[in-house]
C-alpha cells in the first residue's frame, strides 16, 4: 500500500468536512457534487477521483467511522465496561459533527441501522443467557435490547446534547451493561 500524498489526504478531509457540513444544513437528496466541490473547495474531478458519487462518499464516510468504532472495541476487549465504554464515548464526543449529523439527518437512515447492527455484534460475545439472571431469554431480543439502547443513548448525547461528560455517561452505560451481561 502507498503512502498518501498530504494533498490528497487534504482533499479528501475537505470533502468529507464539507459533505458532513452540507448534511446538516440540508437534506441529503438536495446535496449535489457541486455543492461539495464549492464547499471543500475542490475540483469536481477530485471527488471523482476518490468516489464515485455522494452515495459512495456516504458509505464511505460510515465504513471508516465504523472501523474506528471496531479498532476501538477490539483495543478494549480486555477492559471492563465502564473503561471501553469511556474509549467509545470519547470518540463519540471527538467526533460530535460526523455522528450528530448522521444521526438526526433524515438524509441518512441507514447510518442509525448500521451502528445498531455494529454494536449487536459487538454484544454478542457477552450475552449469556445460559445461566444467571438471563437464563432462558430471547438471544436476538437481549441484544436488540440493549442494541437499541445504546444507540438511543448515543443519539440522545449527540442530537440533544446530554449535559453530561463523555465519562458520565460511558460509566453510567458500563455500569448498566455490566449489571445485564
Amino acid at each position: 500500500m502507498r503512502v498518501m500524498d498530504r494533498r490528497v489526504l487534504k482533499s479528501q478531509e475537505a470533502i468529507k468536512t464539507a459533505f458532513i457540513e452540507l448534511m446538516s444544513e440540508k437534506n441529503f437528496n438536495e446535496i449535489t457534487i457541486q455543492d461539495i466541490s464549492d464547499r471543500a473547495n475542490v475540483g469536481r474531478r477530485t471527488i471523482y477521483h476518490h468516489y464515485l458519487d455522494k452515495f459512495d462518499l456516504l458509505d464511505k464516510l460510515i465504513e471508516e467511522h465504523l472501523n474506528e468504532l471496531r479498532k476501538i472495541c477490539e483495543s478494549s476487549s480486555d477492559l471492563n465496561f465502564v473503561a471501553a465504554n469511556l474509549i467509545m464515548f470519547e470518540y463519540f464526543e471527538r467526533n460530535f459533527s460526523f455522528f450528530s449529523t448522521m444521526l438526526a439527518s433524515s438524509g441518512s437512515p441507514t447510518f442509525r441501522n448500521r451502528l445498531l447492527e455494529f454494536l449487536i455484534e459487538q454484544l454478542k460475545n457477552n450475552v449469556d443467557i445460559t445461566q444467571g439472571i438471563n437464563k432462558g431469554l430471547n438471544k436476538d431480543v437481549f441484544l436488540n435490547f440493549f442494541g437499541i439502547a445504546i444507540v438511543g443513548i448515543v443519539e440522545s448525547y449527540v442530537t440533544n446534547g446530554i449535559p453530561e461528560s463523555p465519562q458520565v455517561i460511558a460509566e453510567q452505560v458500563g455500569i448498566l451493561l455490566e449489571r445485564n451481561l
